[in-house]
């Protein structure tokens, strides 16, 4: 199989490594180095019995590297991850797989090992100096939610189903997955998701997010979102006043959706406002939460801090747009093939903003500032140019060369500004797509044989 030699990565085992393992990736290596992948996919008994070009380690980056180069195709991917190798003359007697092999071998692996991966690397990253992480002691996190288009598949549509368009009876042109996420507002990092059907809605989503929630942590969320620390809520609902406090807040009860007997009510502190220099002047907000100490926490920068709840748009701008890919359904046509994307892409946005968190916290400015698409493309020249035996001094003085270029090229700091959420277009000039262009006749003749010469027909007087 080539050469061997023996990689050490700080805090994991020794591996034995080789050409057909790609141990070296750059930046995936560095955050989900080789030790931590043979464990996960040994807890979920995916290891390999027999000796394979395709062992469960590298199929685990290959499907991390597709997020990574989405939307590229097999062949060109596994390319990028044996491009160090065959710059070196490593290749060996190992050669790129088939594409049908590639395919089997991700449908061995399945969506688990990804999934476990995942949530053994998902832990808050932010401290006490990462700016916008935290507010009077308080970690800051948020709730929310998008959907996923997937291959317009029957497997994928049974799965998943597909969401209704606004056009009576018809439906959308793809199958889609929910998916609901609990957030570090300051490093954007995804701390916990949950993937269902577009049938199931947000609010069940997020319910089972609390679950990663600790003491010490303050949740943003959506009005539609109750039963967390924080949210805000419709004009019409009733917050009788208890008893008003210093700063103009109040003490009141809900009920959460939970109770609808109305036997259990819930303490909570109201904040009604206004906001004013911004384009929005005259307009009546009011926002619920569990903190109701108007002393630690004021009324004003309370209020203030419900904006930071936006942040995860620009994550999911990050995720969909830049990472996955503007308009790019994911390509999977099986549900685990989708689950075993969607984590990859989870896990390898982790990787990128790990790394823009770390360079920023060499210099000290927000995370913000470093540039998610520059960091983006050099994760992609980290996997592309790392060769696959490495050793950990060449790996770490790589990517302090990466971090020096992502410092040289900061964006400048955010300037105050208000879009409002509408659309250039609504929808495309082409026919809206129909049940009966589902089954839509095949053609059965090529070439010379599908024509057919239409003889003209005599004038009539």
């Amino acid at each position: 199989m080539g050469v061997r030699c023996c990689a050490v990565v700080p805090g994991v085992v020794r591996v034995s490594a080789d050409v057909g393992e790609l141990s070296g990736l750059g930046l995936l290596t560095w955050v989900y180095p080789p030790g931590l992948v043979d464990r996960v996919v040994a807890a979920c008994d995916r290891a390999e019995h027999r000796r394979r070009l395709l062992p469960a380690r590298l199929v685990v980056y290959f499907v991390l590297a597709l997020a990574l180069f989405s939307p590229a195709p097999y062949l060109d991917v596994t390319r990028h991850l044996a491009e160090g190798l065959r710059g070196q003359g490593l290749l060996g007697n190992w050669h790129i797989p088939a594409k049908s092999s590639l395919f089997r071998a991700r449908q061995r692996l399945g969506p688990e090992p990804l999934w476990v991966l995942f949530a053994a690397t998902s832990k808050p990253m932010g401290t006490e100096a990462t700016p916008g992480c935290f507010w009077r002691g308080l970690r800051l996190l948020a709730v929310d939610g998008t959907c996923w288009n997937m291959a317009d598949s029957p497997a994928n549509e049974a799965a998943f189903s597909r969401p209704g368009n606004g056009r009576g009876s018809d439906k959308s042109s793809f199958p889609q997955v929910r998916m609901a996420c609990l957030i570090e507002v300051g490093t954007h990092q995804v701390l916990d998701a949950e993937l269902a059907g577009c049938r199931t809605g947000e609010v069940t989503l997020v319910g089972r997010l609390p679950r990663s929630c600790q003491r010490g942590e303050l949740v943003l969320a959506y009005r539609e979102f109750l039963g967390v620390p924080l949210w805000r809520v419709p004009a019409n609902r009733i917050l009788p006043v208890e008893r008003t406090l210093r700063d103009g807040s109040w003490i009141s009860r809900i009920h959460a959706h939970t109770d609808p007997a109305h036997r259990d009510p819930v303490t909570v502190r109201v904040v009604a406002y206004q906001l004013h220099g911004t384009g929005r002047a005259g307009e009546d907000y009011r926002l619920v939460t569990s903190l109701l100490d108007a002393r630690r926490y004021p009324a004003r920068p309370l209020a203030a801090l419900y904006q930071e709840r936006w942040e995860a748009e620009a994550l999911f701008a990050e995720l969909k747009t830049h990472q996955r890919g503007a308009r790019i359904a994911l390509s999977s046509k099986t549900p685990d093939g989708v689950l075993q994307q969607i984590w990859a892409h989870l896990l390898v946005h982790h990787a990128l903003r790990e790394l823009m968190v770390r360079t920023a916290a060499t210099r000290g400015p927000d995370a913000d500032r470093v540039s998610f698409t520059e960091t983006l493309r050099s994760a992609r020249r980290s996997v592309t140019l790392t060769p696959g035996s490495f050793s950990p001094e060449l790996l770490v003085r790589a990517l302090v060369l990466l971090q020096h270029d992502l410092l040289e090229r900061l964006l400048p700091a955010r300037r105050l500004r208000s879009q409002p959420r509408v659309v250039k277009r609504k929808m495309s000039n082409y026919r809206l797509k129909r049940a009966e262009h589902h089954s839509w006749p095949q053609p059965t003749h090529t070439g010379t044989r599908a024509v057919r010469i239409k003889r003209p027909q005599p004038t009539t007087t």
